[in-house]
Order: C-alpha cells, then structure tokens, then sequence
C-alpha cells in the first residue's frame, strides 16, 4: 500500500489509462495552465513523459466539450472530460441525456459512446449557489448513463480505471474537498467493478446508506455510535447506477434499521430511490421506519453560516441513526 491524497491517485490512474490505450484522451478548460479548474492536473504531463498530444485544452463551453466528446467516442475514441464544476452540466444535457446516454441503445449496440465525464461537485466554502449542487439523482434517473460517486483515494483510482475502460458514458462525481484527501491506496493495479457495495465498516444494529463524501462522515457518526453501544454498519455505495441492491439488503434485513444520507437536498434525492426499495424489498425486517436525511430544499448560500446549515454532517447522521434506533 502507499498512502496518496486523491488527486494524485486519480491523476495516475489517468496516466496509466492514457499510456495504456492511445484512444484515450483528456480535455479540460485551462489544462495547459493551471492544471484544470481545480488544479488537479498538474503533473500529468510530467507522468506521460512530456508527451501532451492527448492533452486538450477546452473552451469555456460545455456544450463543445460535451457534444465533441460524443462524437470522439462514436468514431473510436475513449474521452474524459472535466466540467470544472457539476452546475456547469445543464449546459451541455441535451448532449448528454440524448445523445450519449441514448446513442448506443438507439444504433443497437452500434455506436458506443464510451466516454468520461468528470464533475467536481459539493459544498465549498462560500462558492455560492453556481458552484456547490450535488446532481447525481438528475444523471440516476437516465438509462444509459452510468454514475459514479468515490469516496476515497484508493476508491477513485480503482473507480476512474474502471470507468475510462467502460463502453457506456459514465457521470463521474467527485466531491471537491475530496482532491486534498489522503489515504491508503494498493501498489497493484485494481479495477473496482461498477453496481458492488464496499462495507466500509461492519455492524449489527443500524445500517448507514451512504456515497461519496458522507463515507467517511457516517464512519465518524459510527465511531461516536459505538461509544453509546450502537454499531452501525456503513455502506460505501460506490455507483448510484448500477446500485446494489443485494448488499444494500442483505445488511438492512440483518441489522432491521436503516439510515440513508447524502449532501444533495432530500427532496427527490437518490435518498428516495434507496428508502423506497428498502420498504418495498424489506419491509417485514425492519424494526423501524427508514431516516432519510440530506440538504434542505434551497439553493446553497454564500453566507458561511447559513451554508452551514445546508451540510449533512456527521452529528446529523448519528441523530438520525438515533432515531432509528428508538423508532424499534
């Protein structure tokens, strides 16, 4: 194992996905400069030998940089795009939602747009309501796309190669404070496989839902559960579509209680997809109605404090595992 932060776990997966297949190919606003919008390119040239014919410099148009990887990715090509920032997709979702996600469907197989498409997301301080929207139920909701949350920097790695070598579009969404993020990470290559659930943690009386960045949250409500006697089971999501159902039950059968959260607001978040599953599939198991938690239904604010009040935090999720365990 050796200990990396995210951005440089993913970034090598990049490397060695681009020196492995000449079809892949990365295009980014600001690239050449700053290393993307979150600088978190930086180096890659360094990691493909100086080599940058398969390094493209975007515009500031995600409608270009969509719809040319569509077509990159029909004619042959692996692209993986950057969004800088997931509020930038409702540029680009006529490119998105009918053409990528339907074109392989549509030509029987024909045309596959195996392509990438990066979107850091999620609450920073004070970036305001532009730049800070969670999306991933909007992409869920689309048959053809598949989406990817990591949680971690051994997650992305394995998740990004996975993805880069996958023949449907993939929506791949990246919290922002994870980029700074260390953590262990194997030597050897590994391909995490798109619809399996990791366990992040066992336990035998409450399972915790989670994807993405609330991962290492409900690890921290956990470890302040299990000083009161509760041992909640966290469940690293990984994928939103593919999900695992099968993991996702068999843990909430056994342990009878289930909590689901995420940083999206909860209204109409894939929180509602996972609650409505547990109650139609487990019903007779549970000793206690699902605690669905999320973001209030407001764009996020600028002022930190009222920004604050958006964020599911580790408390939230351990209150809610409270509740859980009283409703029994």
């Amino acid at each position: 194992m050796k200990r990396m932060t995210y951005k440089d776990a993913t970034l090598e997966a990049l490397a060695e996905e681009m020196k492995r297949d000449p079809s892949v190919y990365i295009m980014a606003e600001d690239l050449h400069g700053r290393g993307g919008g979150l600088s978190h390119y930086l180096g890659l040239r360094e990691l493909l030998g100086g080599d940058t014919s398969h390094m493209l410099d975007a515009p500031i148009s995600e409608t270009a940089i969509v719809s040319s990887a569509v077509g990159a990715a029909l004619a042959g090509m692996r692209p993986v795009i950057d969004m800088r920032f997931s509020n930038c997709l409702p540029a680009c979702m006529d490119e998105l939602i009918n053409q990528a996600a339907k074109s392989r469907y549509m030509f029987g197989g024909q045309g596959k747009v195996h392509m990438v498409v990066r979107c850091p997301d999620g609450i920073v301080k004070m970036q305001g309501a532009h730049h800070t929207d969670c999306l991933e139920a909007w992409f869920a909701h689309v048959p053809g796309l598949q989406v990817v949350v990591p949680s971690c920097p051994a997650e992305g790695r394995g998740l990004l190669k996975t993805a880069i070598r996958n023949d449907n579009p993939v929506m791949f969404l990246e919290h922002k404070t994870l980029f700074k993020t260390e953590g262990e990470v194997p030597e050897e290559e590994e391909l995490i496989p798109f619809g399996k659930a990791r366990i992040a943690r066992p336990g035998r009386d409450v399972t915790l839902v989670v994807y993405g960045v609330m991962v290492n949250r409900a690890l921290e409500a956990a470890r302040t559960l299990a000083l009161e006697g509760i041992e909640a089971e966290v469940l690293d999501l990984r994928t939103l579509s593919p999900w695992d159902h099968e993991t996702v039950l068999r843990s909430v059968r056994r342990t009878g209680r289930a909590v689901v959260a995420h940083e999206a607001v909860r209204q109409g978040g894939f929180g509602a997809e996972l609650s409505a599953t547990i109650a139609e599939e487990a019903f007779s198991d549970l000793k206690a109605p699902v605690v669905r938690i999320g973001a209030p239904f407001v764009p996020i604010p600028m002022s930190p404090h009222l920004e604050d009040l958006c964020r599911t935090l580790p408390s939230d999720i351990a209150a809610a595992a409270r509740r859980a365990m009283a409703g029994a």
